[in-house]
């Protein structure tokens, strides 16, 4: 079995090479699915992660959600259950062997005709203490991957039997350890799929202000059971969780338009620059303007390489 994973990842590593060529991060004619390519360790990467399934064919990444920290590597696979802010580093890299991942996302729609189609029972009452993990990487998981990413090669088929692979895909995760962790986001009732309400809440309205009341009301539950639900399945507090949205929001107008610190730190919620500054800092190791151009000297010179 081990040869055969081995045989599997040295084909996955030769066709996202193939597919991407150069280092950062890149779309696939396939949706849904993202390749990751560098040639040396890299990192913090900043973003909030969507239901999905990562799997590394060469390398190792860390994935940090507020203080818990998610190692994996070619023996492992990596799932994210609900939408989650995370802090991402690739660990182990080098031009002779390069990071070389895929990202695989799903809908709750997509999951729940899978449990559906298959029958496959989900425990409600199940709570699980995150809403990330970490699993052993099966060959018929890594064997279905495989059959995905060789579409890219025959694009003609991608309409027909790109779905087809993904079904098979879902099942194969939720069928492994932990899959009652996937199945939940898309079963009402159960735990995850109410704060995934309170999650996507938050997301649309993160730059003002919510009182806790009205996302137990959204999440059908009271205000204790949200926050101590909330923090088993996100790692942090409604507020926490808020926070970081918004200061990875501030980041991207920061980089992408002229604007000023006090004048992003009022449009992602803060009424205070000073707080802003403050938690900006601390979340990104610089005040804003240091940060802004430490980052676009470090892209001057990626461009320039």
């Amino acid at each position: 079995m081990f040869k055969e994973i081995h045989t599997y990842q040295g084909e996955l590593a030769n066709l996202i090479k193939s597919h991407t060529g150069q280092d950062g991060g890149h779309k696939t004619l396939i949706p849904s699915l993202f390749f990751s390519h560098y040639s040396n360790v890299a990192g913090p990467f900043y973003g909030v992660t969507n239901p999905s399934l990562c799997i590394v064919v060469q390398g190792m990444k860390e994935v940090l959600l507020s203080q818990e920290l998610f190692r994996y590597g070619p023996a492992d696979y990596l799932v994210s259950s609900v939408n989650l802010p995370i802090i991402g580093h690739v660990t182990e890299a080098s031009s002779e062997v390069p990071y070389l991942a895929l990202k695989l996302e799903f809908t709750p729609n997509e999951i729940l005709e899978v449990l559906g189609d298959f029958q496959i029972g989900v425990n409600k009452k199940e709570n699980r203490n995150r809403g990330m993990y970490v699993n052993l990487i099966e060959l018929p998981l890594l064997e279905a991957v495989t059959r995905l990413v060789r579409l890219l090669d025959h694009p003609e088929d991608i309409p027909i039997l790109f779905p087809l692979i993904k079904k098979e895909i879902i099942y194969r995760v939720l069928k492994g350890r932990h899959g009652d962790a996937l199945g939940q986001i898309a079963v009402e009732g159960s735990s995850t799929y109410q704060i995934s309400d309170a999650i996507e809440h938050i997301m649309n309205h993160y730059d003002r202000a919510i009182r806790v009341e009205e996302l137990a009301e959204i999440a059908n539950m009271g205000v204790s059971s949200l926050h101590r639900l909330f923090k088993e399945v996100t790692a942090m507090s409604p507020i926490q969780f808020q926070k970081q949205l918004r200061l990875q929001e501030a980041r991207h107008l920061l980089l992408t338009e002229a604007a000023g610190a006090a004048d992003v730190a009022f449009r992602v919620g803060y009424e205070s620059p000073s707080q802003f500054s403050r938690e900006y800092s601390r979340l990104f190791g610089l005040p804003p303007k240091e940060d802004i151009k430490r980052l676009k000297e470090t892209y001057d010179k990626k461009k320039n390489a």
